[in-house]
């Protein structure tokens, strides 16, 4: 998967991902690759991510909104 993560002042992240874990307004969520479609709001907390070579990075962000569709990640962050 692809994921970006983006804020106002900078681009906190861009590439390939296996796994990702998210703050959800509703919970945390992980997602894997080919998951379906979603988008959602996304409260203070961290974003866990895995990537290709199993390297985990995480990011603090203080909310947001998650789209995901076809393998491509995009969140826009405070």
């Amino acid at each position: 998967m692809f994921l970006e993560i983006i804020t106002p002042e900078e681009k906190l992240f861009e590439g390939e991902v296996s796994y990702a874990k998210f703050p959800g307004t509703d919970g945390e969520f992980g997602v894997l690759n080919n998951h379906a479609p979603i988008i959602s709001t996304l409260t203070k907390g961290t974003i866990e991510v895995t990537d290709i070579n199993n390297l985990r990075n995480s990011f603090e962000i203080n909310g947001g909104v998650i789209e995901l569709k076809n393998n491509k990640i995009i969140v826009l962050s405070d």
